[in-house]
């Protein structure tokens, strides 16, 4: 006994770690505490739960981008429907306040002009005011103001305002026989109606 105590006091570390009993080397595994997780264990239900609330988070976020989006897109476009409305408008005032000055030179044209051109004194006052009104109605057409046709024309409450009936023989009923104050129009849209005559 005392000779293999020998031996082994003589043998290297690395051969004596080797001969160490079964026993010996399965002691240390009975001292490792299990790690194994259960399904049941409560720290994967709080994950879980925190994960389909990050997700319930996630799509609100998604919902609320895209509805803030369409709200975003909306309101500019209503902004642009109101400028343009804005627009139009500042326009059409414009143009009314314009069409009593052409009323003005067409009276002019018509009871001064005739009289008038006859005179070599007057005849450049004529021309000039010509003048005046084919530069004013070539810029209210460039702005796409026309004139209302009217004369001749069958009555129509759209675009004529009767401000008398009277009797003519040579006209149908509800024919415009005169007008009175020229209508205009600006686009598709009625700036002044017509004011005229009709035959009953």
């Amino acid at each position: 006994m005392k000779e293999q105590e020998h031996q082994e006091e003589h043998m290297p570390k690395e051969e004596q770690d080797q001969q160490q009993s079964p026993q010996d080397a399965a002691e240390p595994m009975e001292n490792i505490e299990s790690v194994e997780v259960s399904e049941e264990d409560p720290r994967i239900a709080e994950l879980q739960k925190a994960l389909d609330d990050s997700q319930r988070q996630v799509e609100k976020l998604r919902e609320d981008l895209v509805r803030y989006a369409a709200d975003f897109e909306n309101f500019r476009k209503q902004k642009e429907r109101e400028a343009r409305v804005a627009g139009e408008r500042a326009v059409e005032n414009l143009m009314r306040e314009i069409l009593p000055v052409v009323d003005d030179v067409d009276r002019v044209m018509q009871h001064s002009a005739a009289t008038l051109s006859n005179s070599d004194q007057a005849r450049p006052f004529v021309e000039g005011v010509e003048l005046l009104r084919k530069n004013l109605m070539n810029w209210l057409d460039k702005k796409g103001v026309k004139k209302i046709e009217a004369q001749g024309q069958k009555m129509d409450v759209n675009f004529h305002e009767a401000i008398t009936q009277l009797d003519h023989p040579d006209a149908e009923p509800d024919t415009v026989i005169e007008e009175y104050q020229a209508g205009y129009m600006l686009g598709e849209k009625v700036l002044r109606h017509s004011k005229v005559v009709v035959s009953k």
